[in-house]
């Protein structure tokens, strides 16, 4: 039996002689050189590629290290060449290794053109790339037979998806220190392209006038909070300011073609309370000015369907509006599929709805709230400097609002307020005053208490106001909205003519 067991489990094979040797990692010693010959025999082919090409794109790590005394040279205004660089290397056992201080000269005499520069620089960055790649494929291979039941499929997916978006914004979007002179050059790009701008924003536009005018837009790299209690409408006015985002988007070109700038923005929505088909009912409800409940029940006739609702949604089906309705979702998968978003269609804003049904990235949740809070609003200001983009996040107040006589919220009614408050660029609340008085309504016998009901009920119902407690970047204050219940809308508000007089 022995005999048979033994024959049926045979001992591991020994690696076969034939086995494929280690593939070596890509890359071009001889346009590494070239280039290094180029920037010492012109030295101002480096501003051609300074932005992108660091010293460790380079396959061979001398390379690496005559590239950055190189740049250190020019940047001190000095002259970089065989003769300046000779006694750097003098101990360099690496450089003693090619021949010494000849070697200098042996790149120099192997110089391209200095308008090719860029080009090989180009050609030793993709060769980075591919070895980044490599190497990243074999680290997940490898995590991937680890047998750690903690270290799940889904995490290994968004650590690789996490890595490779990285190594996709590397090179000229370097995340290391900058002078400040590159600062306020991109504070003046940014003040000219605002002027350039329909409405002269900064950010985004909310499509809302008033609204822009106090926030200037939606700014890159914000986290707003917009908050209110349940049935305020804060759903509803972050579906507006989303799709009126969509609705303006446009690429703005320079002569050869090429995107220089945008208006609007292609927009994410993280719906964690309401379905896709719920948020798509509400936006047809506005655009068709047919109640949404109406809708939902289909007690709309025939030709209202052919000759309304069609039209309208075809109006709709095209804009760069995208909806996430996954339950529940954590920072890692809302970071992992903003930056899919961002790579495919060009991501400019997201709308979360809403922070307290997040849940934070870790396997495990815990039982202190704020903490999970904190590790939540801390991760969506990180997203949107990463991404670069505005992060609307919709949050619930808590109930010490019922319990004043004036009901107008402040900073202090966020649930979990400390780091929703602290980590916020901005914080907005909204308020409707007709929500609380539609519960003062007087016996229908009072005729005369009646009357003065109906008539204050008829100069607040479409009233909200949008109370903006902090702005980093801008005054603090209250603007008014029109706000359509039956069509979950907002609208601009004209004071100078009829409430019903919208723009």
């Amino acid at each position: 039996m022995a005999d048979i067991i033994d024959a049926r489990m045979p001992e591991p094979m020994a690696p076969s002689v034939h086995e494929e040797a280690p593939k070596e990692l890509p890359h071009n010693l001889e346009a590494e050189q070239q280039l290094l010959g180029a920037l010492l025999y012109n030295n101002d082919a480096a501003s051609r590629l300074i932005d992108f090409l660091r010293a460790d794109h380079f396959f061979q790590p001398l390379h690496g290290r005559i590239y950055d005394a190189i740049l250190t040279l020019i940047e001190r205004g000095e002259l970089a060449n065989p003769v300046t660089l000779k006694t750097r290397f003098a101990q360099d056992e690496a450089m003693q290794g090619m021949g010494g201080a000849g070697y200098l000269v042996d790149l120099t005499a192997r110089a391209v053109n200095a308008i090719r520069a860029e080009e090989y620089a180009r050609i030793l960055y993709d060769f980075y790339l591919r070895r980044q790649i490599i190497l990243l494929s074999d680290e997940m291979a490898e995590r991937s037979r680890d047998a750690d039941l903690s270290d799940t499929a889904e995490k290994q997916i968004e650590a690789a998806e996490a890595s490779l978006f990285s190594l996709a914004e590397a090179g000229e979007a370097q995340n290391d220190l900058r002078p400040f002179k590159q600062a306020i050059l991109e504070s003046l790009e940014s003040i000219q392209a605002a002027h350039n701008r329909v409405g002269q924003l900064v950010g985004a536009t909310t499509g809302l006038r008033d609204l822009d005018n106090w926030l200037g837009g939606l700014h890159k790299t914000d986290m707003l909070v917009l908050a209110a209690r349940p049935g305020m409408g804060k759903t509803s006015l972050a579906v507006t300011i989303g799709l009126n985002a969509a609705r303006a988007y446009r690429e703005i070109r320079d002569e050869s073609g090429h995107v220089v700038d945008t208006e609007g923005a292609v927009v994410g929505f993280f719906s964690l309370e309401m379905s896709r088909e719920q948020l798509a009912t509400r936006v047809v409800s506005e655009q068709t000015r047919i109640r949404s409940n109406d809708l939902r029940k289909g007690t709309i006739d025939r030709d209202t369907y052919l000759n309304t609702v069609v039209p309208a949604t075809q109006a709709l089906v095209d804009l760069p509006f995208f909806i996430d309705d996954t339950p529940a979702i954590s920072i890692a998968q809302l970071r992992s599929r903003a930056r899919r978003l961002k790579r495919q269609h060009g991501l400019g804003m997201i709308i979360i709805d809403y922070i307290q049904l997040m849940r934070p990235s870790g396997a495990k949740r815990t039982e202190n709230r704020v903490q999970e809070i904190t590790e939540i609003t801390q991760g969506l200001k990180a997203v949107a400097k990463e991404l670069s983009v505005p992060v609307l996040a919709l949050s619930q107040l808590s109930r010490a609002v019922e319990q004043r006589d004036d009901k107008r919220p402040q900073l202090s009614d966020l649930r979990e307020s400390g780091s929703i408050e602290q980590d916020a660029d901005v914080v907005m609340f909204i308020y409707r005053e007709s929500y609380y008085e539609q519960k003062n309504k007087p016996d229908e016998t009072d005729q005369v208490a009646m009357e003065e009901w109906q008539e204050k009920m008829n100069r607040i119902y479409n009233k909200t106001e949008v109370i903006i407690s902090k702005q980093r970047h801008g005054p603090t204050g209250t603007i008014e909205l029109y706000f359509e219940p039956e069509y979950t809308t907002f609208k601009n508000y004209d004071r100078i003519h009829d409430p019903s007089d919208i723009q």
